[in-house]
């Protein structure tokens, strides 16, 4: 009787202890994705609001149907140069693999302004593209004219998409039952009879996985349509974006972020019922086929093709940030500190770069502890509602969470319009799901009996949490930390609606610089994405440092 009260007691304190930890979490969420949703809620039904005149004005169905079909070509696209690559990893070990995986996963860490500015450098009028074939006998003025069109997102999505969804295939690829394959060949089925009736199938449940979160990226796609389809191409992010600061429609833009948030949440529900289906145990990791001939060549071809189109775009933004008229210098570089005539921002570029790295670590601090907490109190609970809950920021595009911002907390008791703290909320919002993924996936690794027995033995819930939970957490804590510096240095989309002019950030300034005419204006840009792209590239290799593989990622 005695053994089964302390066994209950126990189970109260655990429960008790979860919803402790997960409540400061709550709050938050509560306070500040919440609330400010149902500010868009109650605005989209304001004069003016509705969904009437948006079914009735074909401007804004052409724009509702631009943003899902350029989403589906992007993903059937990624997914074609994704599953070769997947092929790669999955059924061979070679030497340099582990660095090639992190090389090609560059491109999604990096924050979407990056990589627009990077196919700007690359095929601009002024890019790299350009100068080289007009270096060629007869290649003329300007060949390459794909900036402000179709093709530039299409391939700016498939590059920052298809690493990502390579590694979701290849994680499920590794695992197949290799006995249906070596029947189909005993049968006389050559390979790609064998890859098409055999192992496709196999894959589609990884397929459509990869396909949902590839397709959630390029619906809610901002900065690579903003700058490189221009204004000839808008999807309804950048509808929100123009409507709430150019057109001052509020009602419409809160409007418009409902439609887009119910279809975010429709392919986030689709995502993790796949992903839950694709995770199912399966055979032990298949034996890497034998470097013969010709798989060394296709292998190799692949693998260079992938290297290729990770490192041009990225190279091409480091080679236009030092390329001069008189040759290639660092003015660009040095001339951070120069605000000539105030004419893009208010103070300096080199501002810029201090408020990021302010902001970034301010946001660390807040999205540590409360990812942390809630990834523990979420544990302890044992409820993957309470971990859905966690995760829903990401649900909720950057500028749908900025436009709620603007409609609620401007006046008090969270009157926050001149406070560069709300920067800072934003942001810490972003990242704190990703904190609680990386602590959860490491907390799911421990032997749950030590907490157990730490409890047994008459420790309170905070004892446990700081006495067993912290010290065997505290790696993925710091990775979950260095990711929240990461994001906040590269978010753009709720930091374009909320920031105050005197307060920007490298994203905002590169924005604004790269809008401008003028060779200084353009190299300052590329400078300042160059060392955005240093910074978010450093942190994503201490994470993979950091953080143990088996974990799982982000």
């Amino acid at each position: 009787m005695d053994q089964g009260g302390a066994a209950l007691r126990t189970w109260f304190g655990e429960r008790r202890g979860g919803l402790a930890l997960l409540a400061p979490a709550l709050a938050f969420l509560t306070l500040f994705v919440g609330y400010p949703l149902w500010g868009i809620l109650n605005e989209s039904f304001a004069q003016g609001g509705g969904f009437g005149p948006l079914v009735e004005d074909t401007y804004f169905l052409e724009r509702a149907w631009f943003t899902t079909w350029q989403a589906a070509v992007s993903t059937m696209l990624t997914l074609i140069l994704a599953v070769p690559v997947a092929y790669v990893l999955a059924c061979y070990e070679f030497r340099g693999k582990a660095a090639l995986e992190a090389l090609i996963t560059v491109p999604f860490v990096l924050p979407t302004i990056v990589v627009a500015v990077a196919f700007t450098a690359l095929l601009g009028p002024d890019g790299l593209a350009n100068d080289g074939i007009r270096a060629l006998p007869g290649g003329g003025d300007s060949p390459v004219q794909l900036l402000h069109s179709i093709w530039a997102i299409l391939l700016a999505h498939v590059f920052y998409n298809v690493a990502m969804a390579a590694r979701i295939i290849s994680v499920s690829w590794s695992r197949l039952d290799t006995r249906m394959e070596d029947a189909a060949a005993m049968l006389g089925a050559g390979k790609a009879t064998t890859f098409m009736r055999v192992t496709l199938p196999l894959l589609r449940t990884p397929l459509l996985a990869a396909g949902s979160l590839v397709f959630l990226f390029c619906f809610t796609s901002f900065g690579v349509v903003l700058i490189l389809g221009g204004p000839q191409f808008g999807t309804l992010e950048t509808e929100i974006y123009r409507e709430t600061l150019f057109l001052f429609r509020l009602p419409v833009a809160a409007t418009l972020a409902l439609i887009q948030l119910a279809a975010t949440f429709a392919a986030m529900w689709a995502n993790a019922a796949l992903q839950q289906r694709a995770a199912r145990p399966g055979a032990a990791r298949r034996r890497p086929l034998p470097w013969t001939g010709r798989r060394r060549l296709a292998a190799g071809t692949i693998v260079a093709v992938m290297a290729l189109v990770t490192i041009l775009p990225l190279a091409a933004l480091a080679e236009r940030s030092v390329h001069g008229s008189a040759g290639y210098t660092l003015e660009y570089y040095r001339r951070l500190d120069d605000n000539v005539r105030q004419q893009v921002l208010f103070v300096a570029p080199i501002e810029a770069v201090r408020n990021s790295l302010v902001f970034a670590m301010l946001t660390a601090a807040v999205a540590v502890p409360l990812g942390t907490a809630a990834a523990h109190g979420a544990m302890r609970l044992r409820s993957t509602l309470a971990e859905a809950v966690v995760q829903l920021p990401l649900g909720v595009s950057a500028v749908t969470l900025g436009l709620g911002f603007l409609v609620t907390l401007d006046r008090p008791p969270l009157d926050l319009r001149a406070s560069p703290a709300m920067v800072v909320i934003a942001h810490g919002l972003i990242a704190m799901p990703f904190v609680a993924r990386a602590v959860a996936a490491q907390l799911r690794s421990l032997d749950p009996r030590l907490r157990e027995a730490g409890a047994m033995l008459g420790a309170g819930p905070l004892r446990v949490f700081l006495a067993i939970d912290l010290p065997l957490t505290w790696r993925s804590m710091l990775a979950g930390g260095v990711f929240a510096f990461a994001v906040s240095m590269g978010e753009f989309g709720a930091t374009l609606l909320i920031a105050r002019p005197e307060y920007p950030t490298i994203p905002l300034a590169v924005f604004r610089y790269l809008g401008q005419p003028g060779a200084l204006n353009y190299g300052q840009a590329m400078a300042m994405a160059t060392i955005l792209m240093a910074v978010t590239g450093a942190g994503f290799f201490a994470i993979d440092r950091l953080r143990f593989r088996e974990y799982g990622g982000f």
